[in-house]
């Protein structure tokens, strides 16, 4: 597997420049383009698109923040798998009991409980908010002293925003318009 931080030449950290990141993507982009090998044995022509191939998919992982941190995480062995329902958080067991309520409600025709459900649209778009918040501090715990104990903090958080997310997207569903 190739090591996307190695092959941008930067160091293995949470909060890189992305304006470094772009720069680097299009001379290494220039560099190994396939157009460049058009002339070159099919070894070294596979060899070039397999290596662009690994670039953009390197460069979509390290310029968004989550992705590249659950991508550092797998490196540094964490396993990061789906979320399930038996993970709810435990802070969230009385909202999420509260939403599913108010969700079959909704789905069985009783529009009295949109207001229940506008509320815990905010209520979760607030969580995601203090859950940005926690992983950009953790960020830079990690990146200033590098310790697995951070990386595990940061995989719970990175969780709990997972659950948070797919929790919001279950109300943005539900609150959409139908047509």
């Amino acid at each position: 597997m190739t090591d996307y931080y190695e092959l941008f030449g930067i160091p293995r950290s949470l909060n890189i420049s992305l304006a470094d990141l772009q720069k680097r993507f299009y001379e290494l982009s220039r560099q190994l383009h396939p157009d460049r090998f058009m002339r070159q044995p099919e070894a070294e022509r596979q060899r070039a698109l397999d290596m662009s191939s690994a670039l953009n998919d390197a460069n979509r992982t390290l310029k968004d923040p989550i992705k590249r941190a659950q991508y550092l995480l797998k490196l540094e062995g964490f396993e990061i798998g789906e979320q399930g329902s038996k993970d709810v958080p435990p802070e969230l067991l009385e909202e999420v009991f509260g939403l599913n309520m108010a969700l079959e409600e909704m789905r069985g025709g009783d529009s009295t409980a949109r207001p229940q459900l506008e509320q815990a649209d905010s209520n979760f778009t607030r969580m995601m908010h203090e859950v940005g918040e926690q992983l950009r501090a953790l960020f830079e715990k990690y990146d200033s002293a590098p310790r697995r104990e951070t990386l595990g903090e940061i995989r719970g958080v990175l969780n709990r925003r997972k659950y948070i997310q797919n929790l919001l997207n279950e109300v943005h569903a539900e609150l959409a318009p139908q047509i």
